[in-house]
């Protein structure tokens, strides 16, 4: 009979009564971290206090913030499984850093987040909450302000009374049978052609920053007509190389004779500088041609981790890709202008939500005349301004400059920050115009795809607010002011699973209904589960 060395039984801590272990998950950039720590002390700070008010103490799992998977599940090593835990956040975070962790964790979750435009916790909540939702595990989640108001602090006692919060959905409706109408049967006819057509993604590399929740496995993505070419990051950057400096000097003239300026310097460290541009220019190009080599519908660039240290960021180049007008690009032989006078959809961050998305709207808004620029936007922050309450979007640095009122001409480079982006590179920053906007998400929950539709109206603000609101984020990155229709903050907070939405423009409310209702159709047809957010007319 064999004998052999077992290895000795996990050894996990027992749980302490009326106490709650503490975790933060973080960035895994060390600048990122380092720059967030002070913030993220404070926001802890405030917790345990609000928490020793109703009799609790809470006990920190680790030092820092959890910087790494490695480091995720030596935390969790030192965590009693049936013990109720805290994923505090006041910072971006990378959501596979504590995913092993909390799949198997069996005592209450609590995610909590500030609310706040400087520090994104409430983005980074948003990530992790959308990544358990995909998991299928369960999750109580909350955030504030500043954490002394009663909202929250009847929050917390629900959570340690009964290990679960209750919010607010009742802005949440599954879609009805849709009634017959021309929008239904476009939604069905472009359905039909997917299917029997299919279409091709492209994916620089998956998983952007520890996004979980932005990956749609193949078993999901494929019966919606919908397949993955995956792509390396270096391929792009190999493309590059490639690019002469002339042809990437004539996409600046292009940008230049629109009326686009650029905020330059000659410090690379902190400035942005005409190098910068041109490695731009040279990624914008290349990604056209490799999207035509493989002969993509959509494309996304990861960018982190991995490009960043190689090249500028990839902003300028998606928020022109998304873009009908932009400057032409000609096939390898010089005999095609590439997607002329159309846009190339790109899934920022290479959010596979935002590609199904993207594609399904390009579609839509392109058989129904509408201008089918898209992107999507970090839900950033908001505030109330006479008397409703308006968001704050912003994406990573790019929108389709069409989402501006006069397109180029008020559109800004500016150097992204050097805390996230150490090569710098350029934004496409701006002011979105006021107009009818459909929001949309689609994400994973259950085991299958759910996709939630909206309406907002973005709106204008007094220059000095809007200012001030970007300079209370990030001042380099364009902003969308929205107000959602029918849903208050908590109830947009408690509900949707994701960091990001998408956006597109309608020429009026009329129409955007219009547009809506043909998206409704379209993703039911293809066995997506439809939920109505708000006041939405069907």
């Amino acid at each position: 009979m064999s004998t052999y060395t077992l290895p000795a039984a996990p050894f996990r801590p027992a749980a302490e009564p009326r106490t709650a272990y503490l975790i933060a998950s973080g960035d895994l950039r060390p600048a990122a971290n380092e720059a967030g720590w002070p913030t993220q002390q404070r926001m802890e700070a405030d917790v345990t206090a609000a928490l020793a008010e109703l009799g609790w103490s809470v006990r920190r799992a680790h030092d820092g913030f959890i910087s790494s998977q490695r480091m995720g599940l030596e935390v969790f090593k030192q965590i009693p499984p049936d013990a109720p835990l805290i994923v505090a956040e006041a910072v971006w975070q990378y959501s596979h850093h504590v995913l092993a962790g909390l799949r198997t964790h069996r005592g209450p979750i609590l995610t909590v987040a500030n609310f706040a435009g400087d520090w994104p916790g409430l983005v980074g909540l948003l990530g992790l909450n959308a990544g358990m939702a995909k998991m299928g595990v369960p999750y109580s989640t909350i955030w504030s302000v500043d954490f002394t108001d009663d909202w929250f602090k009847a929050g917390l006692r629900s959570w340690v009374s009964t290990g679960t919060i209750s919010h607010d959905t009742s802005h949440v409706a599954d879609l009805p049978p849709l009634p017959d109408s021309p929008e239904a049967s476009l939604g069905r006819a472009l359905a039909a052609q997917l299917l029997a057509d299919k279409a091709i993604i492209g994916v620089f590399d998956e998983g952007c920053m520890g996004m979980y929740n932005a990956i749609i496995d193949d078993e999901l993505l494929n019966p919606l007509g919908i397949y993955k070419e995956r792509l390396s990051q270096s391929a792009l950057w190999a493309e590059m190389q490639r690019v002469p400096d002339a042809e990437a000097d004539a996409i600046g003239d292009w940008l230049t004779a629109k009326g686009m300026k650029f905020r330059l310097g000659t410090d690379e460290a902190t400035e942005l500088t005409e190098a910068q541009l041109r490695w731009q220019y040279k990624m914008y190009i290349a990604a056209l041609r490799i999207s035509d080599d493989f002969g993509l519908d959509a494309v996304g660039i990861q960018y982190q981790q991995g490009l960043k240290d190689l090249s500028p960021a990839s902003d300028l180049a998606e928020g022109l890709l998304n873009n009908a007008d932009r400057p032409p690009v000609t096939s390898r032989d010089g005999a095609r202008v590439l997607w002329e006078g159309t846009p190339l959809p790109h899934f920022n961050e290479a959010d596979e939500g935002v590609a199904v998305d993207a594609l399904i709207t390009n579609r839509i808004w392109t058989a129904m005349g509408l201008d089918p620029a898209t992107t999507l936007h970090d839900v950033r922050w908001g505030e109330d301004f006479d008397g409703e309450f308006v968001w704050v979007w912003e994406i990573s640095g790019s929108v389709p400059p069409s989402h501006f009122a006069t397109g180029y001409a008020e559109a800004e480079g500016r150097r992204q920050d050097p805390v996230y982006f150490p090569l710098g590179g350029s934004t496409i920053k701006g002011i979105c115009k006021p107009g009818e906007v459909v929001w949309s998400r689609v994400f994973v929950q259950g085991g299958a795809l759910h996709a939630d539709l909206g309406r907002a109206s973005a709106v204008s603000l007094p220059a000095e607010e809007s200012e001030r609101r970007s300079q209370a984020t990030t001042p380099a990155w364009p902003i969308m002011h929205a107000v959602l229709h029918g849903v208050t903050r908590d109830q947009f907070m408690a509900r949707h699973r994701a960091n990001h939405l998408n956006v597109a423009y309608a020429p009026d409310a009329a129409t955007a209904d219009k547009a809506l209702l043909a998206k409704a159709a379209l993703l039911t047809e293809l066995g997506v589960q439809v939920h109505l957010i708000g006041d939405v007319r069907i």
